[in-house]
């Protein structure tokens, strides 16, 4: 049975835990709610950024290869993937389930005889995969989102990921980050950046029913501008969705962590007193039995 001063000091732990926990979920919280703003902001100019890429793509003249971000090598052989993590722990299953995605298409594309890279944006994700997936690991970008996700932040991912496609170091690139949901449900996301998929033409759809463009200058020369823009602009929404989806996870981890310290609190104090009573019983039997040995 532990001693009071062993109770004591547990207890007391266990209350400066719970201090610290609580601490954590109100900054998460305060941050969540700037990531969350953030993140819903960036989705409509994504989203129509991505619509408008595709839509000159389709209108391109058949023939045209178009720029390389459009159509890449020619090849499928070798695939990034662009993992998205925190660089801070205490935020749940954040972290483990995009790396357990990741490991689940990495020995999925490894089993389709693909070579696979990984760049990780992140501390964790790299810390999770450098020891069975070592050898995939070939770049790690770290402290991001110190004070908020930034442009040019954004921008030096999206830098990075265009040199190494220009140097001819992959074939397909493909974002793996979680999407924001609430802040209590988070979705696991992979999405192709290269080549841009383009969706292909619905056997029913009619062409005369459809708005007639002329662009100055031409479909190619437009690619060719939007193109890296596009790239950078995808991956700035994965990184607000991401720090959004950190966020929320946090907060809802230490709220869970600051609810069970309690409990144990509860139920160590409960323990404490209980032993408390019965050194105080045993102390009042050995003084009755010592008067009445007198």
């Amino acid at each position: 049975m532990p001693s009071l001063k062993d109770l004591r000091v547990r207890i007391n732990s266990v209350k400066s835990t719970r201090k610290i926990t609580s601490a954590m979920k109100m900054v998460a919280a305060s941050k969540l709610r700037r990531a969350q703003v953030a993140a819903e902001a960036a989705r409509p100019y994504a989203t129509r950024m991505a619509r408008m890429v595709e839509a000159l793509a389709v209108g391109m003249p058949e023939g045209a290869g178009g720029p390389p971000l459009l159509s890449g090598h020619g090849r499928d052989r070798v695939h990034l993937l662009i993992l998205f993590t925190s660089d801070r722990g205490l935020c749940g299953g954040f972290n483990s389930t995009l790396v357990r995605a990741t490991k689940h298409m990495i020995n999925r594309l490894v089993s389709e005889g693909k070579e696979v890279k990984v760049l990780s944006v992140g501390r964790k994700g790299r810390e999770q995969l450098k020891r069975e997936y070592g050898r995939h690991l070939i770049e790690g970008i770290e402290g991001l989102g110190r004070k908020g996700i930034t442009w040019p932040e954004a921008l030096k991912v999206a830098e990075t990921v265009t040199k190494l496609f220009e140097d001819g170091a992959f074939d397909v690139a493909t974002v793996i980050y979680n999407r924001f949901k609430s802040a209590i449900s988070q979705e696991v996301t992979p999405m192709q950046l290269i080549p841009l998929p383009v969706p292909p033409a619905q056997p029913g759809d009619n062409p005369a029913q459809k708005a007639l463009y002329e662009f100055e200058p031409s479909e190619e020369a437009l690619l060719a501008e939007l193109l890296p823009r596009n790239l950078a602009t995808q991956i700035f929404r994965a990184l607000l969705e991401s720090f959004a989806s950190e966020q929320g996870a946090r907060m809802t981890a230490m709220d869970n962590a600051t609810r069970n310290a309690g409990d144990m609190l509860n139920l160590l104090t409960l323990r404490y007193n209980r032993t408390r009573q019965a050194f105080i019983t045993k102390e009042l039997i050995e003084i009755i039995s010592g008067a009445e040995a007198l």
